[in-house]
């Protein structure tokens, strides 16, 4: 039959037409859309489209994206120092510390704002399309719809829920309405919020230190870089560890009091949490002065066994005191538990006590063997 012939068949005629359709297909994709925009462009070409694209290998992205990995870094470093709101009041009762609940909501407001910008950016930051990559092109996607939906599909729903002022909100509702049942309700709010949100403000730090690689070429240049990088990891873990050994310190303080004032005649749980009656009320100062709850739960008394929480009672550090005493002696508590993995520790059979020495030794473990090894210079 004609044309199915062996002697039919010509290579350099298919491979021809091969490499005319490969070549149609690659034009296609910059074929223009109804608007008569095109999708792609080469990056040399990508400043004749009046379309406010940014090409990812500019060096404006290179210092913006240095700039958010800061902003990053403070955020994870801010967002702890919400568990320093609760104090025991001079009154002996659990109150939430004013100046620092505004001065942390307006620091975290101000490094949120600063991210808002990268989140801009990410919908007008163009990217190489897969396609080119076969053959080397390296072609950039500068159509807006298909820049914002690869970022919604990617780390959009990250960054929203990263951004959520979530405990500005409880904290503002709280100065609106500060009455002893919402200083209960505000510390139990915010340790559960700052938590929950703290996992995907840390794992954002990614996406942007991948960012700058891409940028850059490369993130960290040597080995001594590199252990730098991860002391500053250690010690910010110190920072958060010391952050929450306070909080879950309140805690335990609470716990022994309203384990006492069920076991107290006369006693009522909303003496325990600073309103604004405390003062006038005279059958709070008569019941104060004359409880023997405080002195059980002073962290000298052996009815109640305080653990790993009964330095932070001896030491004072829970009251209303120096805003720099206290965090520096967190830190310290912090950093020092982690360097030794907790081997100092003597705790009580409080589970959740347990699980959070655990933890401590688990993640200085962690982060002392990421230290020790980028320091090995080759």
């Amino acid at each position: 039959m004609p044309g199915f012939g062996y002697d039919s068949f010509n290579p350099l005629r298919s491979f021809m037409s091969g490499l005319r359709k490969s070549s149609g297909r690659l034009k296609s994709l910059r074929h223009p859309n109804p608007s008569g925009a095109p999708k792609t462009a080469f990056a040399e070409d990508l400043k004749s489209f009046k379309k406010n694209i940014f090409d990812p290998q500019q060096k404006f992205l290179l210092r913006m994206n240095r700039f958010f990995f800061l902003s990053c870094i403070f955020a994870v470093a801010v967002d702890p120092l919400f568990f320093f709101l609760p104090v025991i009041d001079n009154s002996n009762c659990i109150g939430i510390d004013k100046k620092l609940a505004v001065t942390s909501t307006v620091v975290r407001t101000i490094i949120d704002s600063v991210y808002l910008i990268r989140v801009f950016l990410q919908f007008r930051t163009a990217y190489v399309a897969p396609s080119s990559r076969v053959f080397g092109s390296g072609e950039l996607v500068i159509d807006p719809t298909l820049i914002a939906m690869r970022y919604i599909k990617s780390y959009f729903v990250m960054d929203f829920f990263a951004l959520l002022p979530l405990p500005q909100i409880v904290v503002w509702r709280y100065l609106h309405s500060s009455d002893g049942p919402d200083v209960l309700a505000t510390k139990d709010a915010l340790v559960w919020v700052v938590l929950c949100q703290y996992i995907p403000r840390l794992l954002r730090i990614f996406p942007v230190t991948k960012d700058l690689k891409r940028t850059a070429g490369v993130f960290i240049e040597t080995a001594w870089a590199g252990a730098g990088y991860y002391l500053l990891w250690f010690m910010l873990a110190g920072h958060n560890v010391g952050t929450l050994w306070y909080f879950l310190s309140i805690e335990r303080e609470d716990s022994c009091w309203l384990v006492n004032c069920h076991a107290t005649d006369g006693c009522e749980p909303t003496y325990l949490y600073c309103s604004e009656n405390h003062a006038s009320s005279d059958k709070y100062k008569n019941w104060s002065m004359s409880t023997p709850i405080f002195n059980k739960c002073n962290g000298t008394d052996d009815s109640f066994n305080f653990g790993i929480y009964q330095q932070a009672l001896v030491s004072g550090i829970l009251g209303p005191g120096n805003f720099v005493s206290k965090s520096c002696y967190c830190f310290w508590w912090g950093l020092q538990n982690l360097s030794t993995l907790g081997q100092g520790f003597v705790t009580s059979t409080y589970p959740w006590e347990v699980l959070f020495s655990i933890a401590i030794c688990i993640l200085g473990l962690i982060l002392f063997a990421l230290l020790i090894g980028n320091m090995q210079v080759e």
